[in-house]
């Protein structure tokens, strides 16, 4: 009997399948396989917070096929991810499959290879159920207030509105800042530049400091103007220049959070799409068998440790002396402290075999897969690396007793910066050489006046790493929390800004008044500690909910108390447009078509606009006349053009109303039929539904609800056919065959 092996995903079932040869049978379980019933609490309070764990909808034949897989097997190593949402799958798993104890084992690995897993397989574990009660006290808090708190958002501002517990807090931090941007008022002030010349004429720029060496603010264009009218015209004479070295640290390697901000800086990536390309990298990438076949790129990309392996270091040692020369590696190997709340069961993210260069893999990987594994690599490999080190010069300048100042520096040694680019890295910005009492000549004095800025709207990067200074959340939760409050339109994005929605500040303002130890920071990030605690085997989970639950239940009965019939309005969104018919800001309404801008003096005036996505209006356009479909009307011989109606374009006789000939647009696919290798075409349903067909129907009778692809099963050779559901999978379209692969959806600016 062979061993069995159970992952999370089929991806991951494939990569570690070649690893571990054939006395393994390597299958997944798609994730999770119990959870809470969606339809009730599934939590009872009263019984000790006991939880109610269901078989997820649609997994029963999938359990069914695993539990047989079990029985035959000669063990069952469970190999789900390392950390707590991977032990609680591991848990339920054992649960939901009847694992005897005496041939089921726990293992885990923090990176793909060969070498990672059977190590791992060599070194089986117990379930470690400080882990799963940790994870299993997280959900019941976020199902407990999810739970409770919607039904008073849907009676006091709309149905269909929900809550969460750190969703919650993320959403007011959001809003804060922007309650923040509308109480600012500007304050002025002014700054005076000179632009100095030696006698040799070289330039440089010097900014007003202040007197005695004290700073001096200048306030108004009177405290401008008086030094200007002072030192205008009058010797500037160097006072002083300051020479030194100055040495940059390179920055640690990849966390989650430090990944996520440096992909959505540099790359331009959301954070969902960030998070789907570095599963890739770590599930398993195919580089060629000249490479190994399918390696796993990276370690687990959900982590806050900074710990480094010894293999690792060395293989970055490896490379940096080969590549870059002894100078280029310190004297002792660099070693990054982790915080003390972090979970430090992994290492830092970092390839899995540092050998592996972005550009000698390039043509095995996606443009996306790429560009995150060249900022992974690059970012260990310089972690590993010497010092940048700087020549810089400071030189105080005076003039009627005012003193100016200059700074220069020039690159010494590159360091860790000949391979990672650093966006605010220093820049060379040379003086002329300065000495103690040169005298230099005035070319201009420029007065400026300015006005302090509010503070900036987050980022989702900004936003993350607020989050993180805060202490609320953890690594797996960072690009949940942001894609929740954005798709229950409490959050939108403007560009790369986040911007509260009025629905988002209203229910803001109800959680804050009714439920305020629920979205306070420092409750919030306490309340992650304690779940910590459970996992270190310092507190229980009963402990920790009870606790939680005595002040959450007083909060909940005093707000259903003060709500009760209360009715909340949410204003209208507002738009920059201003409609051309009244003068009116207009609004943002919801259509069957989707969103529209519409005057907010209706029904007086009907002024509506088209918006894009960029919330902008769309300019009105002049009806185009219909294009020609190439082809005769067989009724009236009239030319055949494409027109739209509510159900799609479609082929209608020019001559209408005088000839009423249509015909059905049957788009086609560009693939070839697996019955009769005729083309496959769209055609539509009912309901507004389409499916595919043979376009020799009703000679061929092929069709299918599920999309044909042109990928070929790796099993049996017959076509791919995608399924589109709640997990999204690539099917065989032969019944004898069972393979099937889960697909993540792209990210929405994919």
């Amino acid at each position: 009997m062979a061993n069995l092996v159970i992952v999370e995903s089929p991806s991951k079932a494939t990569t570690i399948k070649g690893y571990l040869g054939q006395g393994y049978k390597v299958v997944a379980s798609w994730g999770h396989v119990r959870d809470l019933p969606k339809s009730s609490l599934g939590v009872d309070i009263e019984n000790n917070f006991e939880a109610r764990y269901i078989n997820i909808r649609g997994k029963g034949d999938l359990i069914k096929e695993l539990k047989k897989e079990a029985k035959n097997a000669n063990k069952v190593f469970l190999a789900t991810d390392p950390d707590r949402e991977g032990e609680a799958i591991s848990w339920h798993l054992s649960t939901a499959l009847e694992l005897d104890p005496a041939k089921t084992k726990r293992v885990t690995f923090n990176e793909i290879t060969k070498s990672a897993i059977k190590t791992a397989i060599k070194a089986p574990r117990d379930i470690d159920m400080d882990l799963v009660n940790s994870q299993q006290a997280r959900r019941i808090l976020d199902r407990i207030v999810g739970y409770k708190i919607s039904p008073i958002l849907w009676k006091s501002i709309k149905s269909g509105l929900s809550a969460g517990r750190v969703q919650s807090v993320a959403t007011r931090i959001i809003v804060e800042r922007e309650e923040e941007i509308r109480a600012f008022i500007p304050e002025e002030y002014w700054t005076i530049d000179a632009f100095l010349l030696t006698d040799d004429k070289s330039g440089f720029k010097a900014k007003y400091y202040g007197i005695g060496g004290k700073k001096a603010e200048l306030k108004n264009e009177a405290d401008a103007m008086a030094v200007f009218n002072a030192v205008n015209g009058k010797p500037f004479i160097v006072e002083s220049v300051k020479k030194a070295v100055r040495s940059k640290n390179p920055l640690p390697p990849f966390i989650t959070s430090t990944m996520q901000q440096e992909a959505s800086r540099k790359l331009g990536f959301q954070l969902q799409r960030i998070m789907k390309v570095a599963q890739e990298l770590y599930e398993g990438v195919n580089i060629g068998s000249k490479n190994g076949g399918v390696q796993g790129l990276i370690t687990y990309m959900r982590t806050d440790s900074l710990r480094i392996s010894a293999d690792a270091q060395a293989q970055a040692k490896n490379y940096i002396l080969a590549n870059y020369g002894e100078n280029y590696y310190p004297k002792t190997p660099r070693i990054y402290k982790t915080k003390a709340s972090a979970q430090d069961a992994h290492e830092a993210i970092r390839p899995s075999n540092a050998a592996l260069t972005p550009d000698s893999i390039k043509k095995y990987l996606t443009p996306d897969q790429y560009k995150l594994y060249r900022l992974i690599w690059s970012r260990f490999i310089a972690s590993q690396m010497e010092s940048a080190s700087f020549d810089t010069v400071n030189a105080s300048i005076v003039s009627e007793g005012h003193e100016f100042r200059a700074s220069g520096s020039t690159m010494r040694f590159p360091g860790y910066l000949a391979i990672y680019e650093e966006l605010d890295a220093d820049k060379d910005s040379r003086l002329p050489e300065l000495t103690e009492g040169m005298s230099l000549t005035a070319k201009e004095i420029k007065p400026e006046q300015h006005y302090t800025e509010p503070p900036t709207r987050y980022t989702e990067a900004s936003l993350i790493k607020f989050l993180e200074e805060m202490g609320i959340g953890r690594p797996s939760t960072f690009a949940s929390i942001v894609t929740t409050i954005i798709q229950r339109n409490y959050v939108k994005r403007e560009g790369k800004i986040l911007k509260p929605t009025p629905l988002g500040e209203i229910t803001n303002k109800l959680m804050m008044d009714s439920f305020a130890d629920i979205i306070d920071y420092k409750f919030t990030a306490n309340l992650e500690d304690r779940l910590d605690s459970i996992e270190n085997g310092e507190n229980t989970m009963l402990g920790v909910l009870s606790d939680f639950y005595a002040t959450f239940e007083k909060e909940l009965v005093d707000a259903e108390r003060m709500l009760k019939e209360q009715k909340i309005e949410v204003p209208p969104e507002e738009t920059d447009i201003i409609c051309e018919l009244c003068g009116a800001k207009m609004i943002v309404k919801n259509g069957r078509f989707g969103k529209f801008a519409a005057c907010p003096n209706y029904p007086e005036c009907k002024n509506t606009k088209r918006l894009g996505k960029d919330g902008k209006a769309l300019e009105k356009t002049e009806k185009e006349e219909p294009k020609k479909a190439g082809f005769a009307c067989e009724i009236c011989g009239a030319d055949m053009v494409i027109r739209s109606g509510r159900y799609g374009t479609f082929y209608a006789c020019q001559n209408y109303p005088k000839c009423k000939n249509t015909k059905r647009i049957h788009k086609e696919t560009g693939l070839n039929c697996p019955e009769c290798g005729a083309n496959i075409i769209i055609k539509n349903g009912k309901n507004n539904s389409f499916f595919y067909s043979c376009e020799r129907y009703p000679d061929c009778k092929f069709s299918s609800w599920d999309m044909p692809t042109n990928k070929k099963c790796p099993e049996c050779g017959k076509m791919l056919f995608f399924k589109k559901g709640k997990k999204n999978l690539l099917v065989c379209n032969d019944k004898l065959c069972d393979y099937r692969r889960e697909i993540k959806e792209q990210d929405e600016d994919e």
